[in-house]
């Protein structure tokens, strides 16, 4: 039994202060042979679930606490002057109660006391001290502070009004790096009072050899470096995880305190009813019962769906139907299908599904999804096993442009206290942790640049610590054995991999609860947004405490389909189904065997494209293929896929029972579903136990493996084939922990992808017009659409004040650029221009324009930016000579009147004389001015004219570039859009130069040798042609300049 107990100990959920992540904390306190320990991070709960579980694991009792701020006064007041004072004090949970008034407190401190740091009042301690042990806290306590200040006899109020409050509950803290500054007061202050002393440690990180990385981590914080004088430091104190037998001997004089530790962890007896679901209930009329409900939507919705119910049909409602009813999430369903149905009703496109939902016929008739689970052989115990007492996943995909109304409805509906989204947390991922670690360290930023790029960024795949990826990158380690430099940096920043860097909002999560969600855990506001307010516990935590976790995605793709069927309306007056289109069109399956799908969901990048030309696609389950297959690992298996497909290569299966479940797929497989419908159809499993294996299968823990290695050959053997065939029957099995993939999901996404070709192939100039609306600020996507519609033959015209909207808009066969998409107008000012326009008609000249617009916010920058950009072109003023008379012609728009009145006309024909600039605009200036403010050349591109006089196959497109083998020499000709200068370690001068062509860019590496041989020739916006090695390293494809020279636009 301990003798000691940690109870202050600070986690990495205490953000950038502290450094213990949770699994080596309890680790390390099994090792040290403790048998309960508290986490007390900085004013949240962040951790407790998890800690809890773990602790829970090794044998340990959890106890779970927060160091709480405490505001001077009242918790609202939130005044510079007064309120910048706050003070730690220590709660622990004793009870179910405690828990309960610990949430409700931290809660509080968020939603109502937050001023810099989450604080709660006395006040609310004093209505919510039940079930709370109360410690009085650190250095930076009250009483901390009164002791330092000399000031015994409030110090000694302050503990008396807490111990009125807290009773014996209450405990006066002592710790070891304050022995010379407060311990003789809090010695004597327990004395006077009788309040007992408890020694804590306030603990930070795990042993003396973490406090190096610790003090990197609270220079990040403050973002200093760890040379600076004057910042947070705990180097004077020992904050690590001490033993009991340091603590003990550190108190040997006050034994009392040590003993106080283990007092108060007998009193703390906290459980979390972990596993139990608490799923709201869904309000029903009359009083109806939920099953009885769901039934009959589910009858009604089928008949729309399907006409006439077939015994087929019958038998999969009736089936899933039961098992909703055993496992009692009826309600579950009546929720989901309401703010779907809301959402349909209210116009906002949802997706046909997402994830192993649309393998339920109960969604699909409760309008849900969109898949035809039937017609797909989508498998329901894919998505809800019986035996497993888990609510199913339904993830519902929105146009993003109105995700936020689908949740303002849920939470006006279930209840703004009953509905939260989720926390996640950022971590220090390998590359961020090199670059933070450098930065604090006061390393330079190009080294410490290149050492991040050096870490293979694999999207979508499973983490790799950073040691591992100094083993597996060759440069990389060969750098960490010879630099001593970076040694260091990647051993500190190897320490920091993964540890909590801030908090933010899942892209998804949405937690709804039945009873109001401060029953089950704390509350605050999303750091980004105070108007979000969020759980204090991420996904797995809310699934943990059994509350029913939906995710609600915002898919840009669906606001792109819905965008381009208003234009369709609009232009044409046809209104596209898109969930009813025909499953063959010629012309849609024409443009996926081209491989041009720029902007098709799903099939857009350069190896996509690749593939469907040589898949040639002629059906859906192609696509469905292809979305499963088109990831690490299985992409291995695309080409035998596409030889099998085109009869180049044997389709063959190790037993004929195999053919009917892998024929679609030509042998090879590809889904989960296979492998669930071998042990269902050919080993005797029912299908339940066929998702407990495909479960088993994906956690690769060999125990699991041998078990159900086992009883799929004994079913094969039993279902009469030979146990030699069985066991190659069974090494099928383990591979699919790696190519396996969600049939529904592939369903659902090779649908959307379906979709969006169907638009881009019939309605090519609305379908790109959306994409560029949605391409949002991100310039080079803008400019890879407007390439995309060049190539197509749709011309993507110049902005202009008389003919633009807003956004992209079709101009006839064209696309008109919009005037918010302009560099400083922004929508504010471009709508009102734009509607002014449509009131009272065109804008006859420059000045008419200005006084009309001048009244929306027209200034000296919009006023430029439209002149440069050549929005005002139509109105036949040269751009040069507008720029000159600038603020001339604002001064005259405001006036409304001027000196020279005999120069105005009507309001459409208000006009001035202008002062002729020197000389108009060159074309070199208006190309550069229009990269400038619309980031890409709309007009012309500089290098165009020489590619149409010189190119050919000796200047490749950089696009082509990227699929050249390393080391091979080729000629690019672009635009230096970027250049970036450093100091190699030798302390050579070096060049890292974006350049642009026409579709594509590509980062040029320029040595020093071919630096000072072409020295004048970098600068930015010069057209270049350049001879360069190709170097593919990492994952990353560059070119290594050996020639360049300047040419004549």
């Amino acid at each position: 039994m301990s003798k000691f107990v940690h109870l202050h100990t600070h986690t990495h959920y205490s953000l950038l202060d502290g450094l213990s992540k949770i699994g080596p904390l309890v680790d390390r306190a099994k090792e040290l042979g403790m048998d309960a320990v508290a986490i007390t991070d900085h004013g949240n709960l962040y951790g407790s679930v998890e800690f809890y579980k773990k602790a829970k694991k090794e044998g340990i009792k959890p106890i779970i606490g927060v160091e709480t701020y405490v505001a001077k006064g009242s918790r609202h007041s939130k005044n510079p002057k007064t309120d910048s004072v706050r003070y730690h004090l220590t709660l622990l949970v004793k009870n179910e109660t405690g828990y309960g008034n610990l949430v409700e407190l931290i809660t509080k401190s968020h939603l109502e006391g937050f001023y810099y740091k989450p604080r709660i009042d006395k006040e609310l301690l004093e209505s919510h001290s039940e079930g709370l042990v109360c410690l009085s806290g650190c250095f930076s306590s009250e009483i901390g502070r009164l002791l330092r200040a000399g000031k015994m006899n409030e110090a000694e109020d302050v503990a008396r009004y807490y111990h009125s409050i807290f009773g014996d509950d209450y405990y006066l803290e002592i710790q070891p790096h304050d022995k010379e500054t407060l311990w003789p007061g809090l010695v004597e202050l327990s004395k006077k009072t009788g309040i007992p002393l408890v020694a804590t440690q306030d603990s930070h990180y795990l042993t003396v050899d973490d406090a190096p990385i610790h003090d990197v981590l609270l220079a990040i914080q403050t973002n200093n470096q760890v040379y600076d004088e004057d910042r947070l430091t705990f180097k004077e104190h020992n904050s690590s995880f001490r033993s009991q037998e340091e603590m003990i001997e550190i108190f040997k004089d006050l034994p009392e305190a040590i003993e106080s530790t283990v007092k108060i962890a007998d009193k703390c007896n906290f459980e979390f009813e972990l596993g139990k679901v608490h799923l709201p209930e869904y309000q029903l009329p009359n009083g109806e019962n939920s099953d009885d409900h769901l039934e009959a939507l589910v009858e009604e919705g089928a008949k729309k769906r399907y006409g006439k119910i077939t015994k087929e049909v019958r038998g999969r409602i009736d089936h899933e139907l039961n098992v909703i009813k055993k496992t009692g999430f009826a309600d579950y369903f009546l929720i989901v299908q309401d703010f779907v149905n809301w959402a349909k009703n209210h116009g906002i496109v949802v997706g046909p599904g997402r994830g192993s939902a649309a393998g339920s016929i109960v969604s699909y008739s409760l309008n849900i999804t969109d898949v035809d689970p039937l017609k797909y052989d989508l498998l329901f115990e894919r998505f809800l096993n019986p035996e497993r007492n888990e609510p199913p996943d339904i993830d519902i995909d929105f146009a993003d442009n109105r995700r936020d109304e689908v949740l303002g409805y849920i939470r006006d509906r279930f209840g703004e206290d009953h509905v939260a989204q989720i926390i996640t947390f950022g971590t220090m991922a390998p590359r961020a942790a090199v670059r933070d670690a450098g930065r604090a360290m006061g390393l330079p930023y190009a080294l410490c640049d290149r050492i991040a790029k050096l870490i293979p960024f694999i999207p979508n795949q499973g983490k790799e610590t950073l040691d591992k990826y100094v083993e597996k990158t060759p440069e990389l380690k060969q750098l960490y054995m010879s630099d001593p430099q970076i040694k260091e940096l990647i051993d500190v920043a190897t320490r920091l991999d993964g540890v909590a860097r801030h908090a933010s909002v899942h892209a998804a999560g949405v937690v709804v609860s039945k009873e109001p969600l401060t029953k089950y855990l704390a509350l605050q506001r999303a750091p980004q947004d105070e108007n979000i307010t969020i759980t204090q516990l991420d996904m797995h935590g809310v699934e943990d405490l059994g509350l029913l976790k939906i995710d609600l995605l915002g898919l840009r793709n669906l606001t792109i389909i819905e965008e381009a069927r208003r234009l369709i309306k609009e232009l044409h007056g046809e209104d596209i189904d898109v969930s009813h289109l025909p499953p063959d069109d010629k012309k849609t399956f024409a443009l996926l065997q081209s491989g041009e799908t720029t902007g098709i969901f799903q099939f857009e990048s350069s190896g996509m494209r690749r593939y469907m030309k040589d898949i040639v696609p002629t059906e859906l389950e192609d696509l469905v293929a292809l979305v499963a297959l088109y990831r690490p690992g299985p992409m291995e298996l695309i080409p035998s896929y596409i030889k099998r497909k085109h009869g180049k290569e044997e389709v063959t299966f190790i037993h004929p029972g195999l053919e009917p479940i892998f024929k679609d797929t030509y042998g090879i497989g590809v889904y989960q579903e296979q492998m669930m419908r071998i042990a269902t159809d050919l080993a005797g499993y029912t299908m339940p136990e066929a998702d407990t294996l495909r479960k088993a299968i994906g956690k690769k823990i060999r125990k699991l493996l041998n078990e159900q290695q086992e009883k799929i050959v004994g079913g094969l053997t039993k279902n009469g084939i030979d146990k030699k065939t069985a066991e190659k029957i069974w090494e099928l099995f383990p591979p699919f922990a790696r190519y396996g993939f969600n049939r529904a999901h592939a369903v659902s996404y090779a649908l959307i992808g379906y979709q969006t070709a169907y638009l881009k192939a019939h309605y090519p100039v609305e379908f790109l017009t959306a994409l560029l609306n949605n391409a949002g600020a991100d310039v080079e996507r803008v400019a890879f659409f407007i390439a995309e519609a060049n190539r197509t033959g749709i011309e993507v015209l110049p902005p202009d004040v008389n003919k633009s909207s807003s956004r992209f808009v079709p101009d006839e066969k064209n696309i008109r650029f919009g005037l918010s998409a302009i560099k400083n107008v922004g929508e504010k000012i471009s709508d009102s221009i734009v509607e002014e326009r449509l009131r009272n008609g065109p804008y006859e000249s420059l000045t008419a324009f200005a006084k009309r617009a001048k009244q929306y916010g027209l200034n000296k920058k919009v006023l430029e930016s439209l002149t440069k950009s050549g929005a005002l072109d139509s109105l036949r003023v040269e751009r040069m000579t507008v720029l000159q008379n600038i603020d001339f012609i604002l001064k005259v728009a405001g006036n409304g009147s001027s000196p020279q009145t005999s120069l105005f006309g009507g309001e459409n024909s208000f006009e001035i004389k202008l002062k002729d600039a020197p000389k108009p605009a060159t074309k070199t200036e208006k190309l550069g001015w229009e990269k400038e403010l619309m980031g890409l050349y709309v007009t012309d591109h500089p290098i165009k004219g020489y590619l149409e006089k010189h190119g050919g196959k000796d200047i490749k497109p950089i696009s082509e570039t990227y699929k050249e083998r390393d080391n091979r020499s080729v000629n690019v000709c672009g635009v230096i859009s970027s250049i970036q200068r450093i100091q190699t370690k030798t302390g050579a001068p070096m060049l890292f130069v974006k350049l642009e062509d026409l579709n594509d860019n590509i980062e040029i590496l320029v040595f020093a040798e071919t630096l000072s041989k072409y020295a004048n020739v970098w600068v930015e916006n010069t057209a270049v042609l350049v001879n360069g090695k190709v170097s593919k390293r990492n994952g990353e494809t560059k070119l290594i300049c050996q020639k360049i020279q300047a040419i004549e636009i």
